[in-house]
């Protein structure tokens, strides 16, 4: 198992975590089982979305014993009513439900708490100046949660949440097709039949934006939906028009800017044994980028995926390294400091580039390349 930085907070975390599909509807058969796997697979971190107390104590009974061998992120704004969970802004319920959770889960802290799913602009407004943000700020003074974070699946919502310097983890779903959709308050749009009607070319501006912005600004990014629910994994109902294997999913999520871990929806131990393989899997069989460039109904041309088919560079060059910072500039309008000086701290930079095309002849997504290492230059002055 690889381990990343959880953006600035220090905390090593699993490039594969565990999300909470496995934990949910059924009586925690799968539970203790699926931390074991976890435990024994290096899998350090967990997203705990559910209120329901049966979930919670079922979760905190597996942990007993061994709380501090995982990362905890858990969700802030749920509570449990008529046998489902609610997302809630209402203050008395979160703290009723965010003290039930630390009862039943045995621990006094959870490493991240989640601002359950903000999908609107005003609904983020509504919580960074209200007392959702006044209570995760009073928990995090007092130790009881380390860092805030937010969930949403809109990149306009996520993006202020971002900008506002309130949140250290973004919660955000990221697949090779949701990312070409637009972003909207309807998150049900992401996976309709009727938003893959058409063919789609090219990712979203706002979504590569939102993912480049969390980079620059040390956010870390921890992936939902990186199978679409499953749907990407099955032919018959994958809205690209052909199934993706879970380990391409992975490692599209993983290559994507500022993500730190990919939540595996394993709803059975086989299913996150196959997740946690992932790490050891072959280069060839993680490899999207012949997939994702084959695909009937999406298409990627001339967008660079960072899936290092450039490679390798006669002048040494980190082709796709290079070609993110770029974005990154791109995206800012200028070049940020830190931008700068990862640019700088690079071997080999565009400068070097000798345009022999060779980098062009291999990319699957038809990348003007040799143009790219122009602007490179031209934008770093090296």
């Amino acid at each position: 198992m690889k381990y990343r930085e959880l953006g600035s907070t220090g905390i090593m975390v699993s490039e594969i975590g565990l999300g909470c599909e496995g934990f949910v509807g059924h009586d925690g058969r799968y539970t203790k089982e699926l931390v074991d796997i976890a435990a024994a697979g290096g899998v350090n971190y967990i997203d705990l979305y559910s209120s329901d107390p049966l979930v919670r104590e079922n979760l905190g009974r597996a942990l007993a014993g061994r709380r501090g061998e995982f990362v905890l992120q858990a969700h802030l704004c749920t509570t449990w009513e008529d046998g489902q969970y609610r997302r809630t802004r209402d203050e008395r319920e979160v703290r009723e439900s965010f003290e039930e959770l630390l009862r039943l889960l045995g621990t006094d802290y959870v490493e991240v708490g989640m601002i359950h799913y903000c999908d609107s602009t005003e609904d983020w407004r509504g919580i960074a100046e209200g007392p959702m943000m006044r209570y995760a700020q009073e928990l995090k003074a007092a130790g009881r949660i380390r860092h805030i974070g937010v969930s949403s699946h809109n990149p306009a919502a996520a993006a202020a949440a971002v900008e506002s310097g309130f949140v250290e983890v973004l919660m955000f779903s990221v697949n090779p097709c949701y990312d070409l959709q637009p972003g909207g308050e309807d998150c049900e749009r992401l996976w309709s039949e009727e938003s893959y009607s058409k063919p789609l070319l090219n990712m979203d501006a706002e979504r590569e934006s939102l993912y480049e912005m969390c980079s620059r600004l040390g956010v870390a990014i921890t992936v939902m939906k990186a199978f679409g629910g499953g749907d990407l994994l099955d032919e018959e109902l994958s809205p690209a028009g052909r199934a993706l294997t879970p380990w391409q999913c992975l490692h599209y999520a993983l290559t994507r800017p500022a993500v730190a871990t990919v939540l595996s929806g394993a709803r059975t131990p086989e299913e996150l044994r196959e997740s946690i393989a992932y790490s050891e899997a072959p280069a060839a069989e993680r490899d999207y980028a012949a997939a994702l460039a084959s695909l009937p109904k999406i298409s990627w041309r001339g967008h660079c995926m960072y899936c290092g088919h450039c490679a390798p560079c006669p002048a040494g060059i980190d082709v796709a390294a290079v070609t993110k910072f770029l974005s990154l500039a791109k995206a800012q309008g200028a070049v940020p400091e830190t931008v700068r000086e990862h640019y700088a701290a690079l071997p080999h930079r565009a400068q070097d580039c000798i345009e022999c095309g060779a980098c062009e002849s291999r990319c699957p997504f038809g990348v003007p390349v040799v143009e790219n290492m122009r602007q490179a230059k031209a934008v770093f002055g090296a």
